[in-house]
């Protein structure tokens, strides 16, 4: 299943705005998914904000990153423009739908 357009987005603007490379960028953000308890292929651009908010910037200072603050302030910026209705149903939500309950 392909992950949201939310964590695509963040990971996107994570590699190009820090000096992580796209294998580290992508494991960050899945870190920060994971303490939330939240998925990649399901997270939506509200619960991704949060996730930036909250725990992005201490997972960003652990890796040495710079102008942790302004890096997240400038995904949430672009994330307002992630479509909500990107992100990927989860396997319960499309059994609902298919059997009409």
């Amino acid at each position: 299943m392909a992950d949201s357009a939310a964590f695509e987005f963040a990971c996107d603007q994570l590699e190009s705005r820090t000096t992580l490379d796209r294998l580290a960028a992508r494991g960050t953000v899945r870190i920060a998914l994971k303490q939330a308890g939240l998925e990649p292929r399901s997270v939506t651009p509200d619960q991704m904000a949060v996730v930036i908010q909250k725990i992005l910037p201490s997972e960003l200072s652990n890796r040495g990153v710079d102008a942790v603050e302004d890096v997240c302030q400038r995904i949430l910026s672009g994330l307002r423009g992630v479509a909500a209705g990107a992100a990927s149903e989860t396997p319960d939500a499309i059994f609902k739908r298919l059997g009409g309950s």
